[in-house]
């Protein structure tokens, strides 16, 4: 077994030492598909605790001998972000037969009110384009720190109403990523995956490009990336014979 415990988060070693139980114990679960994400409590704190999908052979010796697991990932990625994401206190890697099996991720839970995905959805959204708009905003501070989100899709942006007014963010699923110097092309690139209409990603690009040094034709870049993606998915889509989204 390994375990990486947060230095700031020393009070939560004794749970770090037995995640499988706590996942097991927890009937709270808020997505699962390949991976399963729980809230779980533990000494009157939610916590949300991600539970990876055992690798195949082959992604086992990748994970165990040439890169990280996708739970350490996920791990070192939010402590980079650390103002982008909520905060990260450890993860756990169990091993068979000399190769990686199960992995666990926990984290702290960020009570959020929506995600990006029901504005984008919900035309009548309470007060939608100002929240279009601090989405834009965001991004740019994310990009302005040097970070791809290689899955910046609706459901990974967690948006909260702040007290004072206005909105704050965090982005999760962080284990896809890239740290590097950003150009427009990559800029417009980064909002891809939100699977938006081409008037929502005109109000988000003129918002990004009002607080930043683009080319002109930003918002035309930004609507192709996500035409772009779309016809791939909805082709693959096609090809496995499921429904296509506009």
């Amino acid at each position: 077994m390994k375990t990486v415990l947060n230095p700031l988060c020393m009070d939560f070693q004794k749970l770090l030492s037995d995640l499988p139980s706590a996942f097991e114990g927890s009937q709270r679960s808020i997505h699962k598909a390949r991976n399963e994400l729980k809230i779980i409590q533990y000494e009157g704190e939610r916590l949300v605790l991600k539970s990876f999908k055992v690798p195949g052979l082959l992604q086992r010796l990748i994970y165990t001998f040439l890169r990280p697991s996708k739970a350490e990932r996920s791990y070192q990625n939010s402590l980079l972000l650390e103002r982008f994401t909520p905060t990260p206190i450890g993860f756990v890697e169990y091993s068979r037969n000399g190769l990686l099996s199960h992995s666990y991720f926990l984290s702290e839970c960020f009570e959020y009110d929506f995600t990006i995905r029901e504005p984008l959805l919900d035309a009548d959204f309470e007060d939608r384009d100002n929240v279009l708009k601090a989405f834009a905003r965001f991004t740019l501070d994310l990009h302005n720190a040097g970070i791809f989100h290689k899955d910046y899709s609706p459901g990974n942006i967690l948006i909260k109403r702040a007290s004072e007014g206005g909105y704050q963010f965090k982005i999760v699923d962080v284990n896809r990523m890239r740290i590097q110097a950003m150009d427009a092309e990559m800029r417009a690139k980064g909002f891809e995956k939100l699977w938006a209409s081409d008037a929502d990603l005109q109000l988000i690009a003129e918002e990004y490009q009002s607080c930043a040094q683009v080319p002109d034709n930003f918002c035309e870049r930004v609507c192709h990336y996500s035409n772009k993606n779309k016809k791939i998915k909805n082709f693959k889509k096609r090809l496995k014979g499921k429904p296509v989204n506009d």
